[in-house]
């Protein structure tokens, strides 16, 4: 048991969290190992979301902590700014080893929300370089989630992250429908097999209604995270992706999530047999270890920079910090261990397990939908009469409390463990939070 009873809590202005009520009941967790957080009470408490959809690799994995180590002793800091380190051009290429065929190149940023930015200022840079300058457009989707920048509150659809900056929004957004419909797909396992004409709305409104000529982008997440968990019809992104070629519109997938083995694959754009233009990434790049993004380019976008744009710079946009050297090492490290421990295999192993663990909550109380995809999934339970989100909070703070982390958006229960999670983990994750929805009223 740790005391801290010393700690100011006070000063520390906390991102998304109810302030004032943390500080009267503060959880704070002291240390991590694997699957598991020590709490500053002693508790373990299983890791049922990699945090933050992020530590694909399990907490302080022995490679990644020497290697982060190892560089803060011998190359603190470097700029990327006309000068560079061997970490990140190593980084770089393995990045690209692993990404879709016709993905190129990586530019490296500190976050998601970094990297969305960055796709999007790629995206009209390049419709610039290339004579079609009122393509300044872009396309997002309801329910996404694409960072908390404005640009990335703009292409997204959550509601919550956009209604107290909406004068600071891009102007030239629209959005796609969200292809959630539970009247039609609830408890689906896996892909619907319905539903891929949603993707025609980009075709028969979006496009009809603003013209190609003035979009950039469309911009989805494979499967959307933080908006619930929302899996994609069967074929729906191949049609996105084809509606695209007709028209000359570059196409985005933000991987922040389903990216570094999430659905089994290195990234999903494998999983669906569906390549973008851009890919961003971040989260389990460094499996949270140390602040990364960034995105992959196709080498068509890059050679475009590189033979249109005059002599001198021919992107201007990057931050301090990209490609950091801790941040190269830990990429490195943990890309070692994803390839050594054969993690991106561990969604395919546990995929029958842990679906049949999700589907399971059908039939419990207040549960009005069960949906999964490897080993990402959600159970939603229906509002409470006049407090919405309320139940699905009761269920994560009861879980907390019996040792099982897992994120309540909404009324969903979102369950993202990271890959090296073996059956008695999901066991004890599944069995936990079942017992709290019978419960919870």
């Amino acid at each position: 048991m740790t005391d801290l009873s010393a700690l100011d809590l006070d000063a520390y202005w906390m991102p998304l969290t109810p302030n004032r009520a943390f500080k009267r009941s503060p959880r704070l967790v002291v240390g991590a190992k694997d699957m598991y957080y020590t709490t500053a009470d002693g508790k373990q408490v299983l890791d049922g979301l990699a945090t933050l959809w992020c530590v694909n690799a399990g907490h302080c994995r022995p490679k990644i902590v020497a290697a982060i180590g190892r560089q803060a002793g011998v190359l603190d800091y470097a700029s990327s700014y006309s000068l560079g380190h061997p970490l990140a051009f190593e980084a770089a290429h393995r990045l690209v080893a692993l990404a879709p065929e016709g993905i190129g190149h990586a530019f490296f940023t500190n976050s998601g929300s970094e990297a969305v930015e960055t796709a999007l200022k790629i995206a009209l840079a390049y419709h610039r370089l290339r004579g079609e300058a009122t393509r300044t457009r872009f396309i997002g989707r309801e329910r996404a989630f694409h960072g908390a920048n404005f640009g990335g509150i703009s292409v997204g659809g959550v509601a919550a992250y956009r209604k107290a900056f909406a004068a600071g929004l891009l102007p030239g957004v629209d959005h796609l429908r969200h292809t959630q419909d539970l009247a039609a797909r609830a408890f689906v396992r896996g892909e619907a097999a319905t539903g891929a004409d949603l993707a025609d709305e980009l075709e028969n409104r979006i496009i009809s209604l603003h013209d190609a000529s003035n979009i950039a982008a469309v911009i989805v997440e494979p499967v959307a995270g933080a908006g619930g968990v929302l899996v994609p019809p069967r074929g729906y992104l191949k049609r996105l992706r084809e509606i695209c070629d007709r028209h000359g519109i570059l196409l985005i997938f933000d991987e922040v999530i389903t990216g570094f083995g999430r659905l089994g694959k290195p990234f999903a754009s494998h999983f669906f047999g569906v390549t973008p233009d851009l890919i961003t990434f971040a989260k389990g790049i460094t499996s949270g270890t140390v602040p990364m993004g960034g995105v992959l380019a196709s080498k068509a976008i890059y050679r475009t920079f590189m033979d249109a744009s005059a002599a001198g710079v021919e992107l201007f946009h990057g931050y301090t910090y990209s490609g950091h050297p801790l941040a190269a090492a830990a990429a490195l490290a943990t890309l070692d261990t994803y390839a050594e421990e054969r993690l991106f295999d561990r969604p395919n192993e546990l995929a029958k397990q842990f679906e049949d663990a999700v589907h399971s909550f059908r039939g419990l109380p207040h549960v009005i939908d069960c949906r999964n995809l490897q080993l990402i999934g959600a159970i939603e339970l229906a509002p409470r009469p006049g407090a919405p989100g309320a139940r699905a909070l009761e269920v994560h703070t009861k879980a907390w409390d019996r040792g099982v982390f897992v994120r309540p958006i909404g009324d969903t229960i979102a369950f993202c463990p990271p890959l090296i999670a073996e059956a008695k983990h999901l066991d004890q994750m599944f069995g936990v939070v079942a017992d709290i929805v019978r419960e919870v009223a």
